[in-house]
């Protein structure tokens, strides 16, 4: 049998939440309980047809460090 009491809290809080809140970024901090992250890392979208050949992102690294290396330093 469901209580009759959960279901007005529920309609209290639907009634209080509004569509869009706003909040101010700016006075935000970083979250101190996180560990320091020392690498960067980014997502990359790869083709399918080459998304096929490099099946591994240790693949796609080597091929990248590879042209790399066969690029003239300035």
């Amino acid at each position: 049998m469901k209580n009759k009491q959960d279901s007005t809290i529920n309609n209290n809080l639907d009634e209080k939440l509004l569509p869009e809140y706003n909040f101010d970024y700016s006075k935000a901090r970083p979250n101190r309980f996180v560990n320091e992250v020392e690498e960067k890392t980014i997502t990359i979208t790869l083709d399918s047809d080459v998304a096929e050949v490099f099946t591994t992102s240790e693949q796609v690294n080597q091929a990248l460090r590879a042209i790399l290396s066969a690029i003239p330093e300035k």
